[in-house]
């Protein structure tokens, strides 16, 4: 059960409403809208994360993936799996990055260095320079930065749904929520 009681749209100014309005009707979008001041650039910024990028889908979905698993967010988990398989991400990887496998021979080189770098993001403040170097063989500075920023937004995205108890839910493309368990 939720933390925070959905908060009651009558409320919201007319600009809030009709971003919700316009969104998935997602409890994650709902526990947002409590930020009235943030949630557009929120939603704006998720936008340009799937839109503005140098750093491919697929590499996205990995460090979305491994930031949900090493945060510990269900919520993320369940969002991103399928959209990570939509992005050519295949079931082993997906079930490496659940079980904290990043070293695993079953992956390529490039997606090993992505996955321990981005596992090394999300549990502190420094990276190791070997992983620093090693993801550095396969990204140009600004998908570095680019990966940092991915992880950041679902870093925090996570914590909002971990802290809040956001239930887990699938959002798919049509704009349809699925419970998940």
């Amino acid at each position: 059960m939720p933390r925070l009681t959905d908060p009651d749209p009558v409320s919201f100014p007319d600009d809030v409403r009709a971003l919700v309005a316009s969104l998935p009707p997602d409890p994650m979008v709902r526990m947002m809208a409590h930020s009235q001041g943030t949630v557009r650039p929120f939603v704006q910024f998720a936008k340009v994360l799937f839109t503005s990028l140098e750093l491919p889908a697929r590499s996205r979905e990995l460090v979305i993936l491994t930031v949900a698993e090493y945060s510990g967010s269900p919520f993320v988990a369940a969002q991103h799996d399928p959209l990570a398989q939509a992005a050519g991400v295949d079931e082993r990887t997906r079930r490496l990055i659940r079980e904290r496998l990043l070293d695993s021979p079953d992956l390529s080189p490039a997606d090993r260095a992505l996955l321990r770098f981005t596992a090394e993001v999300v549990r502190g403040p420094r990276v190791p320079d070997e992983v620093f170097e090693e993801v550095r063989a396969f990204l140009t500075e600004r998908e570095v930065v680019e990966v940092l920023q991915v992880a950041g937004y679902y870093w925090s995205f996570g914590r909002i749904s971990t802290v809040l108890d956001v239930e887990v839910t699938q959002v798919y493309g049509d704009g349809e929520v699925l419970n998940t368990p």
